[in-house]
């Protein structure tokens, strides 16, 4: 009895992560608010009742997708700033890591940065509290660091969220450059590198 159920609820994964891969897909060319579920359905080979196995609505799946595009991050995230490197390494570093996670996973940076600011409710809130979170965890690691000797909790997330929009704006200009030339993603690298060395003379400057 319980290998069959094992079986059963191996295969209810596969399905639904079937319709979570086939959703990003459309996506690619729509935003979540034009997605029919049908849409999806059809793609799998499932019939429409099947979805509701596993998602409520669109909508429910859209924030299923922000939790797999965005929760697996936040090690990621966290690793950009820690303090166990001068400022110029972690920059170098952090865009790197950008750079690496846009070539690998180019649908779910272009849900993201379709949905932020969307028209599906659920999924803008999804995203916004992912953003929080890292910005959250972003501010515990500055913290540790020496430099931040004096400032109070405001700042520090106020520079946590600085670093974050930042990483955001990476991501996107690695992107857009994705089926570019060589040289025109050399020169995102370039660009997003100053962008992060700006915010950090700002930060390294703030108590003057």
């Amino acid at each position: 009895m319980s290998h069959t159920f094992g079986i059963r609820q191996a295969q209810k994964q596969k399905t639904r992560q079937a319709l979570l891969d086939a959703a990003l897909v459309l996506l690619e060319e729509q935003s979540l608010s034009s997605l029919g579920l049908r849409e999806v359905t059809r793609a799998v080979g499932v019939a429409p009742t099947a979805f509701y196995r596993h998602f409520r609505s669109t909508a429910d799946l859209g924030v299923a997708l922000v939790e797999e595009a965005l929760g697996s991050l936040h090690p990621m995230i966290r690793t950009t700033v820690t303090t166990s490197e001068n400022s110029e390494e972690r920059i170098t570093r952090a865009v790197q890591l950008i750079s690496r996670h846009v070539t690998a996973y180019p649908a779910h940076v272009r849900f993201i940065a379709r949905e932020r600011h969307g028209g599906v409710q659920p999924v803008r809130e999804a995203i916004r509290a992912q953003l929080v979170r890292f910005a959250e965890e972003v501010k515990a690691e500055l913290a540790k660091d020496p430099e931040a000797e004096g400032w109070n909790d405001d700042d520090l997330l106020m520079l946590a969220h600085l670093y974050v929009d930042q990483m955001l704006i990476t991501a996107s200009l690695f992107l857009e450059a994705l089926e570019a030339p060589e040289d025109e993603r050399e020169r995102v690298t370039q660009v997003a590198t100053r962008q992060m060395r700006l915010i950090s003379i700002g930060r390294h400057h703030w108590l003057d």
